[in-house]
């Protein structure tokens, strides 16, 4: 395993290198993506043109997401199911998504001192990512970073998030396919988060099963699922009980991820499937440069900082100001106008 600074105030690269930085990652040196996920991190102004590049080359490798509240033993469990993808003679990407630093913004190191077996396996790349207040327990960076590791070459990419709440329910819109792991204390967890839970998870665990309350555990949530059978596809949601720290029932917690990557395979056609996530793909990027085409306003226009000295009066209204920010067409032109934003 090669891992990058988590900083992300290190390594950054200038534009004029980032076209043989890309060339280097897709010739398989792992330096090279560590630098571009640096970059993806740090939203550098070169990196739309990297992603537009690696695209073609992604939408081969099968992603996981490990989620549940912390001292769940996420990271216990995804070291074990790293062991079986390498017997397997498996790449595996892992995107450990960790809450930032309060000091550098950047991300805590527990993740990956977990998984420090794997430190010198070749076919193992790990990388911690802050959130860096971002909602939903992902970093903003975290899907750019999964089609980097899928364009490098990787055959599994698991993506462990920080926890699991009302808002922190992003990782369905990432991965193939998610795990939920609680523990038998996580009663109050279930009762606040049903409706959350039960739209994410393909696989529940009960992890640490050797304490008390863990049958109990397991007969709320298959009941659970049994009342709440409203999803979209045919797939019934299992539930597992695990002691990852002892190895125990990570086999078949192994064995119901293939089958779900089973089920995905043939209940939905590829193309399907590639519309969809491509679907999802146009709306993130658009969202994300229409902020950044703001974000430049705000600091550039002096009629848009107009707008925000309009905003902030006793009277003001803000959906009226938005209504008119929207209906100016200088604006419409200054957003929409130009293909690049400038580099913060």
């Amino acid at each position: 395993m090669q891992d990058a600074d988590k900083n992300g105030n290190t390594n950054q690269t200038d534009g004029p290198e980032h076209s043989a930085l890309l060339g280097r990652m897709l010739k398989g040196e792992k330096l090279a993506l560590a630098k571009l996920v640096t970059s993806v991190e740090n939203d550098a102004p070169f990196v739309p043109e990297i992603m537009e590049e690696i695209y073609p080359k992604t939408g081969r490798c099968y992603s996981f997401g490990v989620t549940g509240p912390p001292g769940a033993g996420k990271s216990t469990l995804v070291d074990k199911l790293i062991a079986r993808l390498r017997a397997q003679d498996k790449m595996v990407g892992v995107i450990a998504v960790d809450p930032s630093s309060p000091f550098s913004g950047g991300a805590v190191l527990g993740d990956r001192i977990r998984m420090q077996r794997h430190a010198l396996d070749e076919g193992v790349f790990i990388r911690s990512l802050g959130t860096r207040g971002t909602g939903g327990g992902l970093s903003r960076a975290t899907g750019e970073v999964l089609r980097l590791f899928d364009a490098f070459g990787m055959d599994v990419v698991i993506i462990e998030t920080v926890g699991v709440g009302q808002t922190e329910l992003d990782i369905v819109d990432i991965a193939d396919t998610t795990l939920v792991v609680l523990v038998p204390e996580s009663g109050d967890t279930v009762q606040t988060m049903k409706a959350g839970l039960m739209e994410i998870a393909d696989v529940f665990i009960v992890n640490k099963a050797d304490r008390e309350g863990a049958d109990k555990m397991v007969s709320d949530l298959k009941g659970m699922v049994e009342l709440n059978d409203c999803r979209e596809t045919d797939w019934k949601v299992p539930v597992l009980l695990s002691q990852a720290n002892q190895d125990q029932g990570v086999d078949e917690i192994y064995k119901e991820l293939n089958n779900h990557r089973e089920f995905l395979d043939t209940h939905t056609t590829e193309g399907e499937r590639k519309a969809k996530i491509r679907r999802r793909h146009f709306l993130e990027i658009l969202g994300h440069r229409f902020v950044k085409k703001v974000e430049m306003l705000a600091r550039e226009d002096e009629r848009f900082r107009d707008y925000l000295e309009e905003v902030q009066q006793d009277d003001a209204n803000p959906y009226e100001i938005t209504k008119t920010f929207f209906q100016d067409e200088e604006f419409a032109r200054k957003i929409f106008g130009a293909t690049q934003t400038k580099p913060s």
